[in-house]
């Protein structure tokens, strides 16, 4: 299985460590929040030049504050800054509540708005002229500078129009809150038709999951709704997680011992996944336990890997 993890860390040290050791142990990739270090494409570039193939993405950086093409600009001093490939460039329009109620900026066509994005971004990082004028976005410039090695564009879809836009623009989707379901009966028949009406290749769907291997499986999604409760409260994952058959995020989360977990992340790729990211729940009252079931969960994903030749 490819599977990779939640990237991230308090401190510089602690990014580029955990980026070392997961590597080391074989995971295909990191994935960084957009307020990792407050930057992560500073931190992704920091850790790729601690490390040699492990593929380090954004998940995801917001379209809306950001023009495309000064977001082009970033993405491309961070991926030669890291000096070899592996960058990925998740992006997502976030919700509503960030856009309109952080940045004061009109959420009232999203999908309009990210279809826009996505054109003059991804025609930028393959050093293309653009010009382009939209409802949203436009931009009127000579070739850039591509980056030198090709960087992936993955859009964070949920809903119909945004699962369009990703096959017909992007290189693919990169899920959270998606089951095995979701992604067979409402992800997989979008992106793919999407993609092959553009004449695109079959897209990449990175499917993203709180995991915990634990015997006691109402732990395990007690933890998982203490950090991962917020998106119950958002539109966008709530439609995504009953689509997948729960009723909140821990619903969703794959929880059990190792035979269970084994085949639940199984089923994701049956489903259609290309990519699993885990992003692995610590359970237990004290540190001590928490730090031993995380470990636990670590080990068993660790067995599934992919072996890299």
């Amino acid at each position: 299985m490819r599977i990779g993890l939640t990237g991230g860390g308090s401190t510089v040290e602690s990014i580029l460590r955990q980026a070392r050791i997961a590597e080391e142990q074989g995971f295909s990739s990191l994935w960084y929040a957009s307020n990792v270090a407050s930057d992560p494409l500073t931190a992704m570039a920091l850790a790729g030049r601690e490390t040699s193939w492990i593929e380090l993405g954004t998940a995801v950086l917001q379209t809306y504050p950001c023009h495309p093409l000064l977001q082009a600009n970033r993405v491309t001093a961070a991926a030669d800054a890291m000096g070899r490939p592996g960058l990925t460039l998740g992006l997502g329009a976030s919700h509503a509540t960030a856009v309109e109620g952080l940045y004061g900026l009109s959420y009232a066509h999203p999908g309009r708005n990210t279809e826009e994005y996505l054109t003059i971004i991804t025609a930028l990082l393959r050093g293309e002229q653009v010009d382009f004028t939209g409802h949203d976005w436009s931009a009127h410039t000579s070739a850039p500078a591509a980056p030198a090695a090709p960087v992936q564009v993955l859009l964070s879809a949920l809903s119909p129009r945004m699962l369009r836009v990703a096959g017909a623009i992007a290189d693919g989707t990169i899920l959270w809150m998606a089951s095995a379901k979701a992604i067979e009966s409402h992800i997989v028949p979008r992106i793919a038709t999407a993609a092959t009406a553009a004449g695109r290749p079959s897209p990449r769907i990175v499917a993203g999951l709180p995991v915990a291997v634990h015997d006691d499986e109402s732990a395990a999604r007690s933890a998982t709704a203490a950090t991962a409760g917020i998106y119950g409260g958002m539109p966008n994952y709530q439609r995504i997680i009953e689509t997948g058959g729960g009723s909140a995020p821990a619903d969703l989360a794959i929880v059990g011992n190792e035979k269970s977990v084994r085949s639940q992340l199984q089923s994701l790729l049956d489903a259609g996944a290309t990519d699993i990211w885990a992003q692995p729940v610590a359970v237990g009252v004290d540190r001590t336990q928490r730090s031993a079931s995380r470990q636990r969960t670590i080990d068993l994903l660790r067995e599934l890997l992919d072996h890299r030749s």
